[in-house]
């Protein structure tokens, strides 16, 4: 009875023992992996690492890690010309493959979101001057839209004073379009538009973070998704290089 007790204390105390290596280990790697990430340039500022999965070292051995989740707040995302915040920016890296020295990792499949504000959105879109030409515009020709939620699928929009209605934002690829804006008969009055109907609007973005893209649908869409607070960009990917 006596033996079958201190081997049973020196099992619990060798599982601790164990357990807390592995945590104290997972800790240094979560670390370690947050700060090549931004320095890898695949994401615009340190995100928060957590390598899920136990035990940590046995997928260590294996080179592989089953379950990543990163995510951040702010992140720059932009068109080349112009830079705007991703918010609320998460991610789940499923299948990560590292080197030995972890200065290489690729991702078998990832999954993640996060919201970019209605003002940050209008300023990837073209000024007035470029939206209503020939009309007399009630604000300065580098003036932006004002971009609100108009309901599921929808945004709707102003420009000052002159109402321009409601339309639709899609994508293909990480190339975003907002379409579908038309004017009113009295606003285009007012404004001596010549056109009411308004061109669509399209922009790109580049570096996505994580290496993701936004998602794309067959036949298109699925990538973006307008919410009371801002525009929602839903990323995948598949074979992600997430560094080297």
């Amino acid at each position: 009875m006596r033996g079958w007790l201190k081997a049973t204390i020196g099992l619990a105390v060798l599982s601790g023992l164990l357990l807390g290596a592995d945590r104290i280990a997972v800790g240094v790697a979560e670390d370690e992996a947050a700060d090549r990430i931004v320095k890898s340039g695949r994401m615009s500022q340190r995100p928060d690492v957590s390598i899920e999965g136990f035990p940590f070292l046995t997928q260590v051995l294996s080179m592989k890690l089953d379950d990543v989740r990163i995510s951040s707040d702010g992140l720059a995302v932009g068109d080349g010309s112009h830079q705007v915040a991703l918010h609320s920016f998460k991610a789940r890296l499923a299948g990560v493959k590292v080197s030995d020295s972890m200065s290489s990792a690729t991702v078998d499949s990832g999954t993640g979101s996060g919201v970019i504000s209605y003002p940050d959105l209008a300023q990837l879109l073209p000024p007035a001057s470029q939206l209503l030409h020939g009309a007399k515009l009630p604000v300065g020709g580098n003036s932006r839209l004002s971009l609100a939620y108009a309901g599921p699928g929808k945004v709707k929009a102003s420009l000052g004073p002159i109402e321009i209605g409601e339309g639709s934002v899609r994508n293909k690829g990480n190339t975003v379009t907002v379409d579908g804006f038309r004017l009113s008969s009295l606003a285009g009055l007012v404004a001596g538009a010549t056109n009411q109907q308004l061109e669509p609007m399209s922009f790109t973005l580049d570096s996505l973070p994580a290496g993701l893209k936004l998602a794309d649908k067959e036949g298109g869409g699925g990538g973006v998704t307008p919410l009371p607070e801002g525009l929602q960009l839903t990323f995948d990917g598949k074979d992600v290089k997430l560094l080297g």
